[in-house]
């Protein structure tokens, strides 16, 4: 299956062009101020997409999924995507994980401290996932910001290492978009935008 993965668009995806695909998934921050206008405008368009699965988390900035229920979440999503929040979809046999959790900064969504309140989300990632979509990297990888800090979380990276996914998909850290090989495992910063929010990266694309 080929898997079309992005993140970060910030309400421009209508000016993305995408490759063809099985399976296309986004990691997180959909939107710029996470109010439920800009959620519905994503879900017309990302519902519309020529892919035979489509499958997104929601980011920092996309305040409307942490602020409301379940419910209400589920009647803004089409029924022909799939939302994951610490949760998990099983497609042709591969076990696909998502999480929308970052360290804390500022407050923003689905924000935890780092330690014992990030642990508790890692720690629900099943030990056979093959596919793992955080939105936030992990540290060391693909999280450098343009005042060289390493930003990601160390918690996450020891989870990653410790379930050992083929894939590991992740954006928030704009400037580190790429990809990286590291103990078998391919990690991907799909992020689109730059720091200043300019649509410039290329949708990445993979095989499993």
């Amino acid at each position: 299956m080929k898997f079309v993965v992005l993140s970060d668009s910030h309400g421009q995806h209508r000016k993305l062009e995408l490759p063809k695909g099985n399976v296309i998934i986004h990691a997180g921050d959909i939107s710029r101020r996470g109010e439920e206008d800009e959620i519905i405008d994503f879900m017309g368009w990302f519902s519309k997409l020529d892919f035979k699965h489509k499958i997104f988390i929601a980011g920092n900035h996309d305040f409307f999924f942490e602020r409301n229920p379940d419910k209400h979440i589920l009647s803004i999503v089409p029924p022909d995507v799939t939302y994951l929040c610490d949760s998990g979809i099983t497609i042709n046999n591969i076990k696909i994980w998502g999480s929308p959790v970052t360290p804390w900064f500022y407050n923003w969504a689905f924000n935890r401290h780092r330690g014992n309140p990030i642990i508790k989300h890692w720690e629900l990632i099943p030990s056979d996932t093959d596919i793992l979509i955080t939105h936030g990297p992990a540290f060391g990888i693909l999280d450098q910001t343009t005042r060289g800090l390493n930003v990601g979380c160390e918690d996450l990276l020891n989870k990653v290492y410790e379930v050992n996914p083929k894939v590991h998909i992740c954006g928030h850290i704009h400037e580190a978009y790429g990809e990286v090989v590291s103990s078998g495992i391919k990690f991907i910063n799909a992020a689109v935008i730059d720091e200043n929010y300019n649509l410039k990266n290329e949708v990445i694309t993979f095989e499993l």
